[in-house]
């Protein structure tokens, strides 16, 4: 496993439950590795359905199950690692130059995401050959 998967990495979001019920925050750094610019969110996808199927050339990313639970698989080019999220207080970092693909969402789950930089749309490697072929001139 080379070291960029090895810093795909679930990561504890701070909570705090009284009798009202839980709140959880994330106010950026030191929780984060990176300021972030910008927040969307997916819901609806269809059973056996998939999102993601790309990576990006130079942002991060944390991805949240808000609710509901869903899979991501993360690859590097030489091998590939499966999480599984299904509480809102985990999140999973998924640093540049990773191939992530998302799938196996429970009905009505939603997942947040929270990303370093704006949407480019020529940040954003979606084709698999394309994503080898930058992750040979970045080694």
């Amino acid at each position: 496993m080379g070291e960029r998967l090895k810093q795909c990495r679930k990561m504890e979001i701070p909570s705090v439950t009284d009798p009202r019920g839980t709140l959880s925050v994330i106010e950026g750094r030191p929780f984060f590795p990176f300021d972030p610019k910008r927040f969307f969110y997916i819901y609806g996808v269809p059973e056996g359905g998939q999102r993601g199927c790309h990576a990006l050339r130079t942002s991060e990313e944390l991805i949240i199950a808000l609710a509901g639970s869903f899979k991501i698989v993360v690859r590097d080019g030489d091998s590939a690692v499966e999480f599984q999220l299904d509480r809102p207080d985990q999140a999973l970092y998924v640093p540049p130059l990773i191939w992530h693909e998302l799938g196996d969402f429970a009905p009505g789950s939603v997942c947040g995401v929270l990303a370093s930089a704006r949407y480019d749309s020529r940040g954003y490697l979606r084709v698999y050959e394309d994503f080898l072929e930058a992750v040979r001139r970045d080694r």
